[in-house]
């Protein structure tokens, strides 16, 4: 039996919206595809300790990853960013990105073959997305805070990627995810050095993430410079590594100084800190 278009339409996970946006490197026009809320299409799972929520297949829509939609890409140039900065990127650097536009699609391209952002996006745009969005990111200037956007990108494509590897184990996506965590452990740390020596703020991201669910604020930001730290800072050198943890328990007991569980910090937030915390001094310990 033919189903009625009003089905078909109930089925969709995605929509083109009604906003125009003008690419600043190539000029082209384009819409953005859009998530659809609501109808069941999102099932809440658990909350991992990188802070990146799960979702449950849906029996009607079946496997839905938010993150895929999140950066803008130019279907044209490939220029990505975070929707905020889109329309933002420094004058200046246009025509350098605009140069840029055949290396760009190439690199791309070696990691995530086939992708096509005219058309409707799969978990492969989505972690072409992400690492575009890594890389635009060199073009913005300080007041953009660009490096915790790169930090947040690569932490994101790393869990885009997490989800290919689980399709197609044979492709070796875990080493590629391993690879943008390391990543995501240095833009990180570098971020709050560079916040804590004034050399770039961090009010150019008003949303810190790091998944769309909640936003951790900057509590979010401290407890995975640490974590990223535990996991995949120094290992081989002792006396490196000690001091490394060290500093990564000063940063998550921060946490423990800035009040009780709130909107930004829920219970399972400060249950995952505590968590990191007594397991850095334990490794500290021994």
């Amino acid at each position: 039996m033919k189903k009625k278009p009003e089905e078909d339409k109930e089925l969709k996970i995605t929509f083109q919206s009604t906003k125009e946006y003008r690419c600043p490197v190539c000029d082209s026009e384009f819409r953005k595809e859009e998530l659809r809320s609501g109808g069941g299409r999102l099932i809440a799972g658990k909350l991992t300790e990188e802070l990146h929520r799960l979702y449950e297949p849906s029996a009607k829509y079946g496997e839905i990853y938010p993150l895929v939609y999140v950066s803008i890409v130019c279907p044209q140039c490939w220029f990505s960013s975070m929707e905020a900065d889109f329309s933002q990127l420094p004058r200046e650097n246009k025509d350098k990105l605009m140069e840029d536009t055949e290396k760009r699609m190439k690199n791309t391209k070696l990691v995530f073959p086939n992708v096509d952002f005219s058309e409707n996006r799969t978990l492969m745009e989505g972690a072409a997305s992400q690492y575009l969005t890594l890389h635009c990111y060199d073009y913005y200037n300080k007041p953009s805070s660009p490096t915790i956007k790169q930090g947040l990108a690569s932490i994101r494509c790393a869990w885009l990627i997490d989800e290919l590897h689980r399709k197609y184990p044979e492709q070796h996506y875990d080493w590629l995810a391993l690879l943008f965590r390391k990543k995501a452990h240095y833009l990180y740390n570098e971020a709050l050095s560079r916040e804590q020596s004034g050399r770039e703020k961090l009010s150019g991201l008003n949303v810190f993430g790091p998944d769309t669910d909640k936003n951790y604020s900057y509590e979010g930001m401290l407890y995975m410079c640490a974590y990223l730290k535990y996991k995949y800072g120094p290992a081989n050198d002792a006396t490196e590594r000690k001091t490394s943890l060290e500093d990564a328990r000063r940063t998550i007991s921060k946490l423990f100084g800035m009040g009780k569980a709130s909107k930004d910090k829920p219970g399972a937030f400060l249950e995952h800190a505590r968590a990191l915390y007594d397991t850095i001094n334990k490794e500290i310990s021994e």
